[in-house]
């Protein structure tokens, strides 16, 4: 029996990886090899940056809640130290959408906060 190449499913591999990259720059888009390399690096990327995405919004919240504080007299731990006392359970997302969107509603929290801290 004679050995058969894959020429088939070589092909079609070969299809599914320049569809992939389909748009990009030059031979990264043109010739197998360096598009199958272009496929893998962007495959990596996306699956490390699914998770620093999730820092850098965690750290944009920190921010806009740091400096709604800071308008009500406190600093972000003592806000969130406060409101932990407060026993009130509320996610720094949605603490940083209440501070960007309604400020009255945000100094009421950080009023509770600081009736939460000891006075030093």
């Amino acid at each position: 029996m004679p050995r058969s190449s894959p020429r088939v499913a070589a092909h079609r591999r070969h299809k599914k990886v320049l569809k992939f990259t389909k748009g990009q720059y030059g031979s990264r888009s043109k010739l197998y090899k360096r598009a199958n390399e272009a496929m893998l690096k962007s495959l990596f990327y996306a699956f490390r940056d699914r998770r620093n995405r999730k820092r850098d919004f965690r750290r944009l919240w920190i921010t806009r809640i740091n400096a709604a504080a800071r308008l009500n007299g406190l600093t972000y731990s003592k806000l969130v130290y406060g409101l932990k006392l407060a026993n009130v359970q509320v996610d720094r997302k949605v603490l940083a959408d209440i501070a960007a969107r309604d400020a009255a509603t945000f100094g009421k929290i950080a009023e509770l906060a600081k009736s939460q801290l000891s006075p030093a």
